[in-house]
């Protein structure tokens, strides 16, 4: 472990000497991720992109991504496309970036089945915005958005997520 790791714990996230509250998948943590099982992968996950919304948000980091109107993540294992960000139109099943609500102003990209996915593992598991404290993600690591927002400007090259 380094000290550019962050740990899920029972008791929250646990990075750079702080233990951040966050919440992890309604499936809880599983060794045998499926996709639509709401759970959370165990492993360690690299940190390998930051999107955010730069009509809610200033670029938190120089390597974040803005996310655009028609940006979207295909999670249909039977498409091409399967766990990688597209465009609208896009027929197949997928989840838009560019939400209503505020869950994806701020994303961090691990890179769990990625960037080559086995069909059926699951799609994206991101770092984002909570809805509320203890109200579960599909399967993502969810925390305060000062949190993320804090921790995103402090990750470096290499950093991981760790889900023991």
């Amino acid at each position: 472990m380094t000290p550019a790791d962050m740990v899920v714990t029972p008791r929250g996230l646990r990075f750079m000497g702080r233990t951040f509250p966050c919440t992890i998948g309604r499936g809880g943590i599983s060794a045998d991720k499926r996709e639509g099982d709401g759970a959370t992968p165990r492993g360690v996950h690299r940190i390998v992109g930051c999107l955010y919304r730069p009509d809610r948000l200033a670029r938190p980091v120089d390597w974040a991504i803005p996310i655009h109107p028609g940006d979207l993540w295909s999670d249909d294992p039977s498409a091409e496309d399967y766990n990688l960000m597209v465009r609208a139109p896009y027929a197949p099943s997928h989840e838009r970036l560019r939400r209503a609500d505020p869950l994806y102003d701020l994303v961090l990209l691990t890179d769990w089945n990625w960037p080559f996915a086995t069909r059926g593992r699951g799609s994206a598991i991101f770092m984002h915005r909570w809805r509320r404290p203890g109200y579960p993600t599909e399967g993502c690591v969810a925390l305060r958005p000062d949190h993320l927002l804090w921790i995103t400007r402090r990750l470096t090259y290499g950093s991981r997520l760790i889900v023991p």
